[in-house]
C-alpha cells in the first residue's frame, strides 16, 4: 500500500472518529472489495460472506474509538473481519455437530443423479466452487495466513505480526494449506454428475 493512500485513509479514520459519517463511507469504499475477497474465501459462501462484511463494518463503525492511529486502519479492520469469520466457523461446527446429532434418526432420501456434460464455463465455476469449499475446510491455523498472503496481499512478515507469530510458522502453515488443498482437489472431479434440484 502506498504511503498516500495510508494517509488518506488515517486522515478519513481520524475524521471518522469525530463522528463523520462520510468520512466513514470513504473507508467503506477503499475496503470493500479487498474485505469481501478474504472473507469470502474464509467461508467458502458468497452471501456469507457479503453478510460478514456488513457485520465487520458495522462493529467498525461502533469500535472507531478503539482505533489507535498509530496503526494501519486496514490492518485493525481486517482483524474485526478475521473475528467475524472466527465467530461464523464456530457457528456452523455448532450446527454440523447438531445436525450430525439428528442425522441418524432423520436420513433424508437421496435425490437421483443426473449426469451432465457441463460446458467449459460451468467446469471453471465448479473449479472455483470446489476451491472455495477446499480453503473454507482449512484448519483455521491454515487458513488465516494463506489468505492473509494470498487475498490480502500482505508479507509473511505482516501475517506473522496479525496473527502473533513468527514468519518461519507462516510460511510453514502457507506450504501446509496448499499441499492441503492440491490433496482435495485431485479427490474431486473436475465435473461430474450433479444433482438435480
Amino acid at each position: 500500500m502506498t504511503q498516500e493512500i495510508d494517509e488518506t485513509q488515517l486522515r478519513l479514520a481520524i475524521a471518522a472518529q469525530a463522528g463523520d459519517r462520510q468520512a466513514f463511507e470513504g473507508l467503506v469504499l477503499l475496503h470493500k472489495v479487498s474485505l469481501y475477497r478474504f472473507v469470502r474465501r474464509y467461508v467458502g459462501d458468497a452471501d456469507d460472506a457479503y453478510d460478514l462484511v456488513q457485520e465487520a463494518f458495522i462493529s467498525a463503525w461502533l469500535a472507531l474509538r478503539n482505533f489507535d492511529a498509530r496503526q494501519s486502519f486496514s490492518t485493525w479492520l481486517r482483524a474485526i473481519a478475521l473475528n467475524k469469520c472466527r465467530d461464523y466457523a464456530r457457528r456452523r461446527a455448532v450446527r454440523r455437530r447438531l445436525l450430525a446429532l439428528f442425522a441418524a434418526e432423520h436420513t433424508p432420501l437421496g435425490e437421483p443423479l443426473v449426469e451432465t456434460d457441463p460446458t467449459p464455463e460451468l467446469r471453471r465455476e465448479q473449479r472455483l466452487r470446489q476451491l472455495d469449499q477446499a480453503i473454507a475446510a482449512l484448519p483455521r491455523r491454515y487458513k488465516e495466513p494463506l489468505l492473509l498472503t494470498m487475498v490480502s496481499g500482505l508479507t509473511q512478515q505482516q501475517a506473522a505480526e496479525q496473527l502473533k507469530t513468527t514468519t518461519k510458522a507462516i510460511e510453514m502453515r502457507i506450504r501446509r494449506a496448499k499441499k492441503r488443498l492440491g490433496e482435495a482437489l485431485s479427490q474431486q472431479p473436475a465435473a461430474g454428475p450433479t444433482r438435480e434440484r
